[in-house]
């Protein structure tokens, strides 16, 4: 995937927002909350996003994909670059990264949304 294919995935989902945020991380949201995180200024791009803590324990063992940086403790991942997984499991690790989220925001919130 690129940003772009990255971006229009995001967006797609329910009650996503996206907000560029120090100055050169494009964040994606669902209810204020963010669940991915683009690297836009890195070279190659990078990807952060919120897995499982079984997941989070089997990514960080493939080759380009680390904890995140300060958010790491909270099984936050970050792919080096975006063909660190091919697109379907991006995909799928990016739709649960907003259902753990999304999950965790207040009722009122979610139902405004409509999300999962």
């Amino acid at each position: 995937m690129d940003v772009k294919a990255v971006k229009a995935f995001c967006l797609a989902l329910p009650g996503t927002t996206e907000d560029l945020k120090w100055e050169n991380d494009l964040c994606f949201l669902v209810g204020n909350k963010m669940y991915a995180v683009l690297g836009i200024t890195d070279e190659p791009v990078s990807i952060s996003f919120k897995t499982t803590p079984e997941w989070f324990d089997l990514l960080i063992t493939r080759d380009g994909i680390d904890p995140a940086p300060y958010v790491g403790r909270y099984k936050w991942v970050r792919l080096a670059r975006l063909t660190a997984l091919d697109s379907v499991e991006l995909q799928e690790y990016l739709r649960e990264s907003y259902k753990l989220i999304f999950a965790k925001l207040p009722a009122r919130i979610k139902r405004e949304v409509g999300g999962c």
